[in-house]
């Protein structure tokens, strides 16, 4: 399996001193900066709050059609995204807060920038190149979504840009060598991108100067009727997957990458999420092998969502080799978002582009570990229009 998917570490190709600690990051982004003539996709920054001490920051980038998304570099999170429906009505299709207090008090990864790495790693612990690390545990026995305070809970470095084609801002955050159990020190940087084709997209990198295991994601809980206008069961889901992840009661992979045909995961063509779900236990919460090939340069589909009654469509292009599919099964109406609106069960899904849960302690999936000398690099669209 592993033979057809793209490698985690890339050989980092350009020429540069090497900072922070024998770090450095150029790319995308950056060349993003330099280019021709602005677009006429804009950046606004306000102030959104304080975090120990530190100013929190809100960027709300809109394009020329009215599709407009907002990002604090709290956790690089993305606290709205509004698009119009098949009658050019708009609505903010992502459940969250209406201020940054309701995202440092109560929030299960609403919108957020998540790593070191996403998912879960069983019992908190790996063997690296001999070595036991330990890493918290804040999912039951497990480690999820790096921990007690992972990258959903920092306050990144952020910069504004603009470009010929696109306009957002660029994050930027150090996370050093034992945080939450991690080795080596690693630097990251996340580019979140607005275009005229009302894409969102996002751009991931990191180096580091020891091994470690990286796994980034963008947890967006997403409703195309509008964030707290009812569930999702009636959503229309296409996934590009044959197979999926086995995993026990505890959410961790047994290890068995299993055919979808014929079992309620099989979403290769389109289906409800509420038609098979009550088979479903606990609901969807699995990761799902994207077919290949996938082109470590050039996202390509991974999934298709539909709301038939306001006709809005969400497309999800990725280089990650797996989807994880989340349907807000642990949503249970003590929640109350934006305007008031309380979030239910089965009120957002969630579709994550990313490694397999638990990779680090499974040397037959893909491999996740990042060494010195290679990058970490991946791209994730999530395109919207209407049917």
């Amino acid at each position: 399996m592993a033979s057809t998917l793209p490698k985690r570490g890339r050989p980092l190709f350009f020429a540069a001193s090497l900072v922070a600690g024998g770090l450095a990051l150029q790319g995308c982004a950056a060349a993003g900066r330099a280019g021709g003539k602005k677009g006429s996709v804009t950046v606004e920054k306000a102030p959104f709050g304080t975090v120990k001490g530190k100013p929190v920051s809100l960027f709300t980038l809109q394009n020329a059609h009215g599709m407009t998304v907002k990002i604090t570099n709290y956790g690089g999170i993305v606290t709205s995204l509004v698009v119009p429906d098949r009658g050019g009505k708009f609505a903010d299709v992502v459940l969250g807060y209406d201020d940054l207090e309701g995202y440092l008090k109560d929030s299960p990864y609403f919108g957020a920038l998540v790593g070191r790495y996403a998912n879960r790693i069983a019992k908190g612990r790996f063997v690296l190149d001999g070595k036991e690390y330990k890493l918290a545990c804040n999912n039951g026995p497990n480690h999820l979504h790096g921990g007690v305070e992972g990258f959903d809970k920092k306050v990144w470095d952020a910069e504004p840009y603009t470009a010929s084609r696109e306009a957002g801002v660029i994050l930027r955050y150090l996370s050093k060598d034992g945080e939450e159990g991690y080795p080596g020190n690693l630097k990251v940087q996340v580019t979140y991108a607005l275009t005229e084709e009302n894409e969102l997209i996002i751009r991931y990198q990191a180096v580091t100067d020891k091994a470690t295991p990286v796994n980034l994601t963008h947890h967006g809980y997403f409703n195309l009727k509008g964030a707290g206008e009812g569930d999702i069961l009636g959503h229309e889901v296409t996934i590009e997957a044959d197979r999926y992840c086995v995993v026990d009661g505890e959410l961790i992979p047994t290890g068995e990458l299993r055919p979808v045909k014929g079992t309620p995961m099989d979403f290769t063509s389109p289906h409800t999420i509420g038609e098979r779900i009550a088979v479903v236990k606990g609901g969807y919460d699995h990761d799902f092998l994207l077919n290949p090939p996938r082109d470590p340069d050039h996202p390509t589909l991974a999934a298709h969502v539909r709301e038939p009654g306001t006709g809005r469509v969400m497309m999800v292009y990725t280089t990650e080799p797996s989807l994880q599919l989340y349907t807000g099964n642990f949503l249970d109406g003590t929640i109350t978002g934006k305007g008031g609106k309380v979030y239910k069960k089965h009120y957002a899904f969630c579709m994550e582009a990313q490694h397999f849960p638990d990779s680090p302690n499974h040397p037959e999936f893909p491999d996740v570990i990042l060494r010195p000398g290679r990058m970490y690099r991946q791209t994730t669209i999530y395109r919207f229009t209407t049917d």
